[in-house]
């Protein structure tokens, strides 16, 4: 019988050993996940910033090309009127 016990104590012991292993690992493990989740979060705010920054570049390029597409509209009804003015000389 004093096998057993010293048989069980051994087996106590390891499953401390074992508890204390693992209550480790889920500690590191949180940290790593908190610092990851840290660090996530810095690239979602220069993700955000990139996004922004091409987002105004964009409606700067919109806006020029919006301008670009009014004059032309203005020197095809000029070109248009001068046509018409030398095809019918009384319409223009």
């Amino acid at each position: 019988m004093k096998a057993e016990a010293v048989e069980g104590g051994r087996l106590e012991a390891a499953a401390q050993k074992l508890d204390r292993a693992i209550t480790m690992l889920e500690q590191r493990l949180a940290k790593r996940l908190a610092e990851a989740g840290a660090h996530a979060g810095d690239l979602f705010d220069l993700d955000r910033t990139n996004l922004a920054a091409e987002l105004d570049a964009c409606r700067a390029r919109e806006r020029e090309l919006e301008e670009a597409a009014a004059q032309a509209s203005e020197a095809l009804d000029r070109a248009i009127a001068e046509i018409k003015a030398q095809i019918e000389p009384g319409a223009a």
